[in-house]
């Protein structure tokens, strides 16, 4: 199944950037939109990619065979590197068949398995985080803090970890990066000197100004890495180096120094934390929803492990979804506006936006005639050199724009703090557990209306709902199976002498149903229940009597039953 849906991608691949390539060889082409055309093409074949990796993992079961391999089963970063190879290969199939029409697009002379690596060499990166936070985890697991009772195991506990794990990666990752990318100081030639002044005049702290040979360097870009100065590197390709004007070049610098004046990696750290809570909570609200149809239900309840698979499989559906457009509309409108931000402090610093144009305008015609192409990430060229214009005629426009990020900022904040607490820390999550599995029981109990264990747990589920009438009720009819059940007599008054409705409680009732459970089983919590229904109703020395004896018997919880006992003594003889 792998091989074959991978040659019916690869096939497909090649028939589309064939068709693409001959749409270049005619005359009187629009290159802009055939430039368009290519990286939407990567894009969509990236995300059929996704799909397939979807496939491996839960109709072909990659999870399954990975654990088969020798050590693999104990050690989760060594099964998704296996995995992320698997995904890695799709894309490079992409880039095998793209190559042939980067080349003609953008006169390339750069070799297809140069063109493949130098892909591979690029996006690898975004991996290093994952697998650093993968050995942890796997480290973790045979550390005291895993466990039921782990922090580790709770969403508070993990936001916490990866809060701080981030921010020491975003501080150390920059300089494994530009390593990974055999990145080299710019040297001693007269453009390198001069952008080493104007940084060193501008007062602006960092640590390496690099050459970035990605692409064998023929990629027109530069970028800034590093929240801390200690660790911060500007990074910019020969090719941007050769086509731009030294006052062009300082204009594309002071664009990076916008980027770090503005702190714009901190708020990219800030959002990945925003999404993971968000999806902690919509893991869970996505599974109960799908648990919560028949159909479906059916799946995850059954034997079948291509069952399991397949609902699985539909459960990433909207988790992907959600990924999409979180990433693409709310992180990619802060982003583009970033970009924007750092436009207007450039022309601001250099005191002329024309310097700044004039980069973008040749980046945009030597890349493809790609001027009016936005991304997710980025304006389109035509739309940062209008707003740059603007900002001829309207010096304040750099702090209307910055109050508009402030402003947006902060209606994030509120919107993902609010959403983040209603996911993880309210009762909603727990409700619709309870609601999930109390259909899940009901189903079952269709089937077997005489089975007390799942009476038992339908009762408990109804008792942590508030449903205290339905929980009596389900109480009412184990105890009509069986009388002797102990604990469902015992749990039964409990409800009876405790319950906020005083409409449902009958205090004798119970006292009867805690006598009769702690003659069945004499434990320590019975005791507690018969001790509280003999004080609710005024038979104090008995209550003292009983708790007394949960305290001789109890291993655990003993504060609790010293609290009850001073209750108690508190109230009289």
């Amino acid at each position: 199944m792998l091989f074959v849906s991978w040659f019916i991608f690869a096939g497909y691949c090649r028939w589309v950037f064939n068709g693409l390539e001959r749409q270049l060889r005619q005359k009187d082409v629009d290159e802009g939109y055939l430039t368009a055309q290519y990286h939407r093409l990567i894009v969509r074949f990236s995300v059929l990619a996704i799909f397939l990796f979807a496939l491996a993992i839960y109709l072909c079961n990659l999870k399954y065979w990975l654990q088969m391999v020798p050590g693999f089963e104990k050690f989760a970063v060594l099964q998704g590197t296996l995995a992320l190879s698997l995904f890695f290969f799709y894309l490079s199939t992409i880039w095998y068949c793209a190559y042939s029409v980067y080349k003609t697009m953008f006169g390339a002379t750069i070799t297809r398995r140069s063109f493949i690596r130098s892909n591979l060499k690029f996006n690898i990166p975004i991996l290093f985080p994952w697998m650093v936070l993968a050995a942890i985890y796997d480290l973790i697991a045979l550390s005291p803090w895993s466990g039921p009772g782990g922090t580790l195991n709770t969403v508070g506990g993990q936001i916490i970890f990866f809060t701080c794990f981030l921010a020491l990666l975003m501080i150390f990752l920059p300089g494994i990066i530009q390593y990974w990318w055999g990145c080299k100081p710019l040297g001693l030639s007269d453009k390198a000197m001069e952008l080493k002044a104007f940084l060193r005049n501008s007062g602006f702290k960092y640590r390496g100004l690099l050459n970035w040979p990605i692409f064998e360097g023929r990629m027109m870009t530069a970028g800034i890495m590093g929240i801390v100065p200690r660790y911060r590197y500007i990074l910019i390709t020969d090719s941007l180096l050769e086509i731009l004007s030294i006052d062009e070049l300082k204009a594309v610098i002071a664009h990076e120094i916008g980027h770090a004046k503005y702190r714009h990696l901190l708020y990219y750290v800030l959002f990945f934390i925003g999404f993971m809570m968000l999806s902690f909570g919509l893991s869970d609200l996505f599974f109960y929803l799908l648990y919560n149809q028949p159909f479906l239900m059916e799946m995850i309840s059954s034997q079948d492990s291509q069952a399991i698979n397949l609902f699985y499989l539909i459960f990433s559906i909207p988790m992907l979804i959600s990924i999409f457009i979180y990433f693409r509309y709310v992180m990619g409108f802060f982003m583009r506006n970033f970009e924007r931000q750092a436009d207007l402090y450039s022309a601001e610093t250099i005191g002329t936006p024309e310097y700044t144009i004039r980069s973008l305008e040749k980046i945009a015609y030597l890349g493809g005639k790609s001027r009016d192409l936005p991304s997710w990430h980025h304006f389109s060229v035509r739309q940062r050199v209008e707003c740059l214009n603007k900002a001829l005629s309207d010096p304040g426009l750099l702090k209307r724009h910055n109050r508009f990020m402030a402003v947006s900022f902060f209606i994030y904040l509120i919107c993902m703090c609010g959403l983040g607490y209603f996911l993880n820390f309210s009762t909603t999550k727990q409700q619709m557990a309870y609601s999930m599995i109390e259909k899940a029981l009901n189903q079952k109990l269709e089937n077997e209306p005489d089975n007390i264990t799942i009476y038992k747990n339908l009762a408990m589920v109804y008792f942590q709902m508030d449903r205290y009438l339905d929980s009596i009720n389900t109480y009412e009819n184990i105890i009509a199976l069986d009388p002797d059940q102990a604990e469902c007599l015992n749990n039964l008054a409990w409800i009876f002498v405790t319950v906020p409705r005083k409409e449902l409680r009958d205090e004798r009732r119970g006292l009867d149903l805690a006598k009769k459970a702690v003659s069945l089983k004499k434990s320590p919590v019975f005791l507690d229940t018969l001790a509280e229904a003999y004080y609710v109703n005024g038979f104090i020395p008995e209550a003292k009597k009983a708790i007394k004896e949960a305290i001789t018997l109890s291993i655990e919880n003993r504060d609790y039953y010293k609290k009850q006992l001073t209750k108690y003594s508190t109230s009289g003889n």
